[in-house]
């Protein structure tokens, strides 16, 4: 096992919004305890996992890494900052830490799984093309699909710039004269890349939303804008 301890001023500028110079004022102040002692310095090394850290009378708990569910609300930005929008960041009122982002974007206007965490490996398993991992849509689109749309899709469809995508696998869930339901089954992630992969078929996407991202499901109980933590099982799936 490694050594576990770092130093105190790192533990508050990870978990806390200070940054370093706060860190090492507050401590100066006395507003810092470690384990019931005022700590008045912060290059000293503590243990976060045992030891107890509190700052102005309130403990501040270590999460080295912390994995949340959302189901992404229309009108939020898939960033951790935007000047215009709210960010589906800032949507996770519980997170402890302050460096979450969300795995891969949805579109302002789509909504449904997203995955927001800090582990970075992992982000970057399930967003790479070379791994495959398999992001099921629900669309509901306006137009009327070509008989051989599917055969298009998984052959790699050419989107109307010429750009040639992954093959992609399509079930028609409701056709009727001039819209319908169905679900897309992808394994990259370019920009408006189902929207595109519709025009290409000739239909316009009025509803899209995320449904599943490897063996991770969006929860039905979540609604639109709430999150919860990764179960252990969903986890392990993920990681595994």
């Amino acid at each position: 096992m490694g050594d576990k301890t770092m130093r105190l001023d790192r533990f508050l500028t990870e978990m806390t919004a200070l940054t370093r110079t706060q860190a090492k004022e507050a401590a100066k102040k006395g507003r810092v305890t470690v384990n019931g002692e005022t700590a008045g310095k912060t290059d000293i090394k503590i243990d976060p996992e045992k030891d107890r850290v509190f700052l102005d009378g309130k403990e501040i708990s270590y999460r080295a890494v912390e994995y949340y569910m959302l189901n992404k609300p229309a009108g939020v930005v898939s960033a951790t900052e935007d000047g215009r929008y709210p960010t589906v960041v800032g949507l996770i009122g519980d997170r402890k830490r302050k460096d979450l982002f969300p795995v891969g974007r949805l579109d302002l206007d789509t909504e449904g799984l997203l995955l927001i965490t800090n582990d970075g490996d992992l982000a970057h398993r399930l967003l790479s093309p070379k791994k495959h991992v398999d992001k099921v849509y629900e669309v509901r689109y306006e137009g009327k699909l070509p008989e051989k749309a599917g055969e298009e899709l998984e052959g790699g469809i050419f989107l109307e710039d010429g750009t040639k995508c992954l093959p992609a696998k399509l079930r028609t869930v409701t056709e009727g004269e001039n819209g319908g339901e169905a679900l897309l089954t992808l394994r990259e992630g370019k920009f408006h890349q189902v929207k595109r992969m519709m025009e290409a078929l000739g239909c316009r996407v009025v509803y899209l939303k995320r449904l599943s991202m490897g063996s991770l499901k969006l929860d039905e109980s979540l609604s639109p804008g709430e999150y919860r933590p990764l179960t252990k099982e969903e986890l392990e799936e993920l990681t595994s």
